[in-house]
């Protein structure tokens, strides 16, 4: 096992990052409201925006009920929930930027609309606060080309459910500054979470090579060759994987898989990161995955595959 005192892409070990006490998270989608949940359960004061009214209140209702669901199951206690719940606030005007020591953008995965967002943070908060970007693809380089202070822009990418999975990718952009990245680094650690650092490459480590074998499998669903339950049920036994790939790209979301594998394969230059065509027609009937909840297999009270009615059997995807 590797010395995170010591390996180079776990950071500094040394900051306690005790230097950062407040969050402000954009974006009260899944990936927003699961980092939200984390931060205000680890000790730090969050503010949650979302811009989109209903979207902020479901997350408000949302996030409090994880915590006492956790708390039935004997994974939190009492007091730690209550102080939890304390430490969260909904944010309905972005302009609460200005009291906090660092933000993290989760909104929708699109540069353009993330450009926007940043630069207009970037207006409002103090000069040595951190601007953390969630983007699971996009150059942090390039979004923070048109920030003030780009030394002061990192990526930190979560996973989805992000109170379950341990790591953050802590991405480099090309003027990030070490500073910045051992005060992100200190961050994610005091979430219990482990940090990898990762240079600004297209999808980083984690969506290169996982979203183009998503792609794939939805390549091998449309070409017939199996079933989507087949092709979920043999990666779990041959490649020991915890969840198919037609499963975790329900879990994930199609459109957010789309705009990957649109991302790689414009930074790339390569047509084998062409999304599949059936990919881009289940976007596009909007069967995102679980949180319309259809996908490539149906949740909810409706049964759980439903490869036959995205796909005949033998029907070539073109």
């Amino acid at each position: 096992m590797a010395d995170r005192t010591t390996n180079p892409d776990l950071g500094d070990s040394t900051d306690d990052g005790a230097n950062i006490a407040s969050v402000l998270v954009v974006g009260a989608g899944t990936m927003g409201a699961g980092i939200a949940q984390v931060v205000a359960q680890s000790g730090f004061e969050v503010l949650l925006h979302d811009s989109h009214q209903p979207t902020l209140a479901r997350a408000m209702a949302a996030i409090p009920e994880a915590w006492r669901r956790a708390m039935a199951k004997g994974r939190l206690d009492q007091a730690t929930v209550a102080a939890a719940n304390a430490r969260l606030v909904g944010a309905p005007d972005l302009a609460v930027a200005v009291e906090v020591d660092l933000v993290i953008e989760a909104v929708v995965e699109r540069e353009a609309v993330k450009i926007d967002l940043l630069t207009r943070l970037a207006t409002l908060v103090r000069p040595e606060t951190i601007l953390a970007s969630n983007t699971s693809s996009i150059s942090i380089t390039r979004l923070a080309a048109l920030v003030p202070h780009p030394e002061r822009v990192v990526g930190l990418h979560f996973f989805n459910p992000v109170p379950v999975l341990p790591v953050v990718e802590v991405v480099r952009g090309l003027r990030t500054a070490t500073a910045t990245m051992d005060r992100a680094a200190a961050f994610v650690r005091r979430l219990g979470k482990i940090p990898i650092v990762v240079a600004d490459a297209p999808g980083f480590v984690v969506n290169r090579l996982l979203i183009p074998m998503i792609n794939e499998a939805i390549f091998v669903l449309a070409e017939g060759t199996a079933e989507a339950a087949a092709i979920d049920e043999v990666m779990k036994l041959g490649a020991a994987h915890p969840l198919g790939p037609l499963a975790l790209a329900d879990l994930i979301g199609l459109d957010i898989c789309l705009d990957i594998m649109r991302t790689l394969q414009r930074d790339l230059g390569d047509d084998k990161y062409r999304p599949a065509p059936l990919l881009q027609r289940m976007v596009d009937a909007g069967l995102l995955g679980r949180k319309s909840g259809e996908g490539f297999h149906r949740y909810g009270d409706q049964s759980q595959s439903r490869e036959r009615d995205v796909v005949s059997p033998r029907q070539a995807d073109g």
